[in-house]
């Protein structure tokens, strides 16, 4: 069975972006040693209009084959004119409100969410599926969610979009795997959801 893992950047607080879900105040740590980790450990997770001038457009993947968003998530690569943000992957779209899908490779999912990440799941495969984001997607698919690489940028954001949002008071137990540290003062946290 394949895994679900949701790769995310966040602040110290645990929130994935400000109220409006903006979380560009992160940039700002894409320094050379913390990009370059992510193009030799996460290569597919570069965005396709960022592959090429990073010298990764044919980096094979290491972790995913797959990759599902929430629609605010697609909505910011829509509002770039990009209908593919990462077409090297099979992409999915959750959303019950983005109605028929701007791309061929962009599947909508606008039913059964948890039903349709069971099937991805169950798929033949060795690479794995990346949730991308957002809150409520990540709220709605807690339970399927298999490993954690949680990426903290040394911000406090006090409110703001949480990395499972829609939830009520409910304690899953992930047990760590590994830390890795940045001189930027970033951290990467891998997690296996304990079963």
């Amino acid at each position: 069975m394949r895994k679900l893992t949701y790769y995310v950047a966040c602040s110290i607080d645990g929130f994935i972006g400000d109220p409006d879900g903006d979380a560009s105040s992160m940039f700002a740590f894409l320094d050379e040693e913390f990009t370059g980790f992510l193009a030799s450990d996460y290569p597919e997770t570069i965005a396709a209009p960022a592959r090429e001038p990073m010298g990764i457009k044919d980096a094979e993947h290491r972790h995913f084959d797959t990759v599902v968003q929430g629609r605010g998530s697609y909505r910011l690569a829509l509002d770039a004119g990009v209908t593919s943000p990462y077409a090297h992957l099979r992409e999915f779209v959750a959303s019950r409100t983005l109605g028929a899908s701007p791309d061929p490779n962009v599947e909508v999912i606008d039913g059964d969410l948890v039903g349709r990440i069971r099937e991805l799941k169950a798929e033949e495969g060795e690479l794995g599926i990346w949730l991308c984001g957002g809150s409520q997607v990540a709220g709605e698919l807690l339970d399927e969610i298999d490993e954690l690489v949680i990426k903290t940028y040394p911000q406090v954001y006090g409110s703001g979009m949480p990395m499972f949002g829609g939830t009520g008071f409910s304690v899953s137990d992930f047990a760590l795997e590994s830390v890795r540290t940045f001189g930027n003062g970033v951290l990467v946290r891998v997690y296996a959801r304990k079963r």
